[in-house]
């Protein structure tokens, strides 16, 4: 509120991706002028680098510091400008962390123009001044950015000599990146997990680990009738019912997709020629782009009625929403999976080795199921645990051909769910995040993920055991 009017940035200037453009152009700019530089040193002397890592020298340090800024300031100055923003909050010192939630909501619908009635005074001032202080801290980022690009860049340019060692600096710099991503990898992962766990923590308060992890019941609506102080059923929360669902749907579905994208990984890998697998490729990764809805309406118009069909021509109960046909076209969903991923592992395996098993007089199937399938294992078991997790992930389909219902069954020809197909019924619309119903969807969500783990940590136990007898 100070600063517009003296460093004269109320009007926005640079967006961020004309910023991020114009630090990109600076970068490149720097970077021929190092490239420029070194070769013309080049004729007096012998350059310790080639010219190209003098120009990757040069654009890198003009461009990293400078986003690294850029992206910086883009995260906290809008928390600085929320604890500024508080000063205009009436009666601030009696006010708790919901209310004011409330108030900078208020300011925000104020700010996008989105109003309910008449506006109190210090709402509207609030705004005003939130206006301008997100032009000027933009402005203010842009200028920095610019001029860290700048600084950075002519500072680069002044290192480049023929004795620099350009290309040193740069696989550093290219090291230090490796390293950033993988910690930011890791620290994303970390911030799931525990976000998720501080909110299963919190639903334990309400329901008991025990009732929850081997309950045999699933049936939270009846929460808001015990609330409200009328008579109904308590809520259950046992979560054995949607597993057992998520268990026999993904089995469904990788019964059809790992002996089909097995089959025809190893079909087209070795026995097809360059023509077949030109066209047979592409049309079935084909499969891996179609949306899942609408994979979700041919499970739910096609195979779902065909499947209860068949079943009362065998004499058999098939409900209309049934495990069978969303595992059946779930299946189908993640072949690509499968198949594309054990074709390039099984392509990977050195032809040398098949050489070496012909030259024994083995056959093409016995070289295939002896020598390639063995040797190409640890990437098929890779491309099934992938497809397992696309299954398991999976909710679209289920909400439209398996159903709702929370039913404890092995029966796939029954309704069943899945515990992805919960969590999305449960986080759907405004919900009250001091309930055990809303609460549950995160103790959901951690069991999913410690699954997932598992069912990784076993994979790579058979992976390993089979690598030490192969060697």
């Amino acid at each position: 509120m100070v600063l517009a009017p003296i460093l004269r940035l109320e009007q926005k200037i640079f967006s961020g991706f004309e910023t991020i453009m114009l630090t990109i152009s600076s970068g490149t700019i720097f970077g021929f002028l190092g490239y420029r530089s070194a070769i013309e040193s080049r004729r007096t002397q012998k350059l310790n680098s080639l010219g190209k890592y003098h120009f990757y020298w040069c654009c890198l340090l003009s461009f990293i510091p400078a986003i690294l800024f850029f992206l910086f300031f883009s995260v906290i100055d809008g928390f600085i400008l929320k604890v500024w923003l508080e000063d205009f909050y009436p009666n601030i010192d009696s006010l708790d962390f919901t209310d004011k939630e409330i108030n900078f909501i208020k300011v925000m619908n104020e700010v996008d123009g989105i109003t309910f009635g008449k506006a109190e005074p210090w709402v509207i001032t609030a705004a005003e001044s939130w206006k301008i202080w997100i032009s000027v801290a933009d402005n203010l980022r842009s200028y920095i950015t610019f001029a860290l690009s700048i600084s950075f860049g002519f500072f680069a340019y002044k290192k480049v000599s023929p004795k620099f060692e350009a290309r040193f600096n740069v696989e550093k710099i290219i090291l230090y990146i490796l390293g950033l991503s993988s910690v930011v990898a890791i620290l994303t992962t970390m911030g799931i997990v525990f976000s998720v766990l501080f909110e299963t923590i919190r639903f334990f308060d309400y329901i008991h680990p025990w009732d929850f992890l081997f309950g045999l019941t699933w049936n939270p609506q009846f929460e808001g009738a015990v609330r409200a102080g009328s008579e109904g059923a308590d809520p259950e929360y046992g979560m054995v019912p949607m597993f057992v669902g998520t268990i026999l749907i993904s089995l469904v579905a990788l019964t059809v997709a790992v002996p089909v994208g097995l089959l025809s990984a190893v079909y087209l890998a070795e026995y097809a020629s360059k023509r077949v697998r030109g066209i047979v490729k592409p049309l079935l990764e084909i499969l891996a782009g179609i949306p899942t809805v609408v994979y979700g309406f041919f499970a739910a118009l096609t195979i779902a009625p065909m499947v209860k069909s068949f079943g009362e021509q065998a004499g058999l109960t098939v409900s209309s929403e049934s495990a069978l046909a969303a595992g059946l076209v779930m299946g189908v969903m993640i072949i690509p999976f499968v198949s594309s991923l054990s074709d390039d592992v099984i392509n990977s395996v050195p032809q040398s080795m098949r050489d070496a098993a012909y030259g024994l007089g083995s056959t093409v199937n016995e070289t295939v199921r002896l020598v390639v399938l063995p040797a190409a294992l640890p990437g098929i078991v890779a491309a099934i645990i992938l497809a397992v997790s696309r299954a398991i992930g999976e909710t679209m389909i289920v909400v439209m051909a398996a159903g709702l219902a929370a039913n404890l069954t092995l029966n796939p020809l029954d309704a069943v769910t899945t515990v992805t197909t919960q969590i999305v019924t449960i986080l759907v619309g405004d919900q009250e995040f001091e309930s055990a119903k809303t609460l549950s969807a995160f103790a959901l969500a951690l069991m999913l993920i410690i699954t997932t783990l598992v069912l990784n940590f076993f994979a790579l136990q058979i992976v390993k055991k089979y690598r030490e007898q192969y060697e």
